[in-house]
């Protein structure tokens, strides 16, 4: 069961919100499958491998949203399809609906409320919020997502860039077009065919 979190003093409606509440002021739709996704992982209710996720555990959980997450994912799935699928569910739609009634979150774009934004800045200040659920998966990794994991050798940010023109250049040189006018055919540069 997810945890209950205290209310910060200068907000509307004197009730406690839980951690998918708060991931919901800090990053929406997306950050709370994320962080469900998370959460039944670090529990062990779910498995994560090869970018699949997978049910394991016996553990039935109470939370709409991670019923939802639970129910995308009955045999072994792609990690993003089932954060897709509960980002836009009825569940996680339901709970923005109860942060507009708080007096949270807009009603209309569905963005906090100056109300909401500090009481998730309360609530992170005193640390009662994962940080998952502040940052995002990001969180998890040690050190900069830019960065990568801790120890491991910064990649220039116009590393990616020079690969792509380098593959373009290597293409028009060879003939193959990666314009709207190139050719039917991958490899060769011509339509095939035999004599």
């Amino acid at each position: 069961m997810t945890r209950m979190f205290r209310r910060g003093e200068a907000d509307s409606g004197g009730e406690d919100l839980d951690a998918y509440q708060y991931a919901y002021l800090a990053g929406g739709g997306l950050r709370v499958a994320e962080s469900v996704v998370v959460s039944l992982i670090e529990r062990g209710t779910l498995s994560l491998g090869a970018a699949r996720l997978r049910v394991i555990g016996e553990e039935r959980p109470d939370h709409p949203v991670e019923v939802a997450v639970i129910v995308a994912c009955p045999r072994s799935k792609p990690v993003r399809e089932v954060i897709e699928a509960v980002r836009h569910s009825p569940e996680v739609d339901e709970l923005a609906r109860r942060l507009v009634c708080l007096g949270l979150v807009r009603r209309r774009r569905r963005k906090p409320t100056r109300a909401g934004r500090r009481r998730l800045a309360d609530a992170a200040s005193a640390g009662d919020v994962p940080a998952y659920a502040l940052h995002g998966i990001a969180a998890l990794v040690p050190g900069s997502a830019r960065r990568g994991p801790v120890g491991a050798h910064p990649v220039s940010d116009t590393l990616g860039r020079a690969l792509i023109r380098m593959g373009k250049a290597l293409d028009d040189d060879r003939g193959h077009r990666t314009d709207s006018g190139a050719d039917g055919g991958g490899f060769g540069g011509g339509a095939g065919g035999g004599d």
